[in-house]
């Protein structure tokens, strides 16, 4: 892991994020804003570039720009994201 990797990694498991992800959405494949974790800006910036950069995660996660709160989720913008159920295979 790169320097910047550790620095922004995730204090949150990947089982946490995707059972508040589920909770939120309803279920998979539903796009979830990301203000809707309820962490500040830098948290979520963080929590989500630290999962999106490790790849065997990352091609789990869809992250869209829609209309809401916008972060920058590894230098692109991100308003919500949608997980794929067959991110449970790696849970």
């Amino acid at each position: 892991m790169s320097a910047g990797a550790a620095g922004r990694a995730p204090m949150i498991s990947l089982r946490e994020l995707v059972a508040s992800y589920c909770e939120l959405g309803g279920g998979f494949g539903r796009a979830v804003a990301l203000e809707a974790f309820g962490l500040g800006a830098a948290e979520t910036e963080r929590i989500f570039s630290g999962f999106d950069e490790d790849y065997h995660i990352s091609r789990f996660f869809s992250f869209l720009d829609s209309e809401g709160v916008r972060y920058s989720i590894n230098g692109f913008p991100a308003t919500h994201v949608a997980i794929d159920a067959e991110i449970e295979n790696i849970l």
